[in-house]
């Protein structure tokens, strides 16, 4: 369907072989921009309409102890330091580590991993701050950043509208969640997140777009979908190529995010 909504009346008719049509003549970025219409989704609806419906609110019962560490996994933060992280930067993370959580120091930037993933399975757990503060995308405002580049929407939710597409759990400014599984401000959440990069050929051109599947509280909220590109505040711009491995991020802005027990799994490996 993409592919013939990107040809045109022109295009069907040389398709169907109607007589008198003149060849189709397209070229090298023709081709590539058809190819990737074909494989990109096109979302209809306005970045960021706070005019569209909510999704509904699931309650998904009270947080249960910090989940267990895969063998096989690499563990970012345990509660102890921030050894895995450092400032985009590059110089030591900033953020304050007390209590076995760390939590967002407003001002000082993000943080990103030392090391760099692509396909991964990643475990995030993270409460916003209690009592809230502001409202709307003020209150309790993070994100978690796959490759830097595509953002899972960290925000207190619970009892709190915004757009829903950056809402909690949201995939910003792409997808809201399915549902609404936020738990009240200072209990601890978690976001179980299956990543799937994109794939360039090699001469930079987009052969596969990403994919995310995420898991909020338990409560599947993403279910591989497929990213339209980078996140972006007000705009869903294109993908751009970029190496198979990037640092995962996380965000400062400006609100005292805590976080606690973030592994990941290479699927790459």
């Amino acid at each position: 369907m993409f592919l013939i909504r990107s040809l045109g009346i022109l295009g069907i008719a040389g398709l169907l072989g109607c007589a008198g049509a003149a060849p189709l003549r397209t070229d090298a970025a023709d081709r590539q921009t058809a190819a990737v219409t074909s494989i990109v989704p096109t979302l209809h609806e306005r970045i960021h309409d706070t005019a569209r419906a909510q999704p509904a609110v699931v309650d998904p019962g009270p947080p249960p102890p910090a989940s267990r560490v895969p063998s096989d996994a690499v563990v970012l933060f345990d509660g102890r330091d921030l050894s895995e992280w450092r400032s985009r930067d590059g110089g030591p993370a900033q953020w304050k580590v007390e209590g076995g959580h760390v939590e967002v120091v407003a001002g000082t930037g993000a943080i990103t991993t030392i090391r760099a993933f692509g396909d991964c399975q990643l475990h995030v757990e993270w409460a916003a701050p209690d009592p809230p503060a502001d409202a709307g995308q003020d209150r309790g405002n993070s994100g978690v950043f796959l490759m830097g580049r595509y953002e899972v929407q960290v925000l207190d939710s619970y009892g709190s509208t915004t757009y829903p597409d950056g809402q909690a759990a949201a995939i910003y400014g792409q997808y809201p969640p399915l549902v609404n599984a936020s738990r009240p401000p200072g209990a601890w959440q978690s976001f179980d997140i299956v990543f799937r990069r994109p794939r360039f050929n090699e001469r930079g051109e987009l052969i596969a777009p990403a994919r995310v599947t995420v898991i909020h509280n338990g409560v599947l909220v993403h279910d591989a979908v497929i990213l339209t590109g980078p996140t972006s505040h007000r705009q869903r711009p294109p993908y751009g190529a970029h190496p198979d491995r990037l640092p995962i991020t996380l965000q400062d802005h400006a609100s005292p995010v805590r976080f606690r027990n973030i592994w990941v799994r290479d699927l790459e490996r």
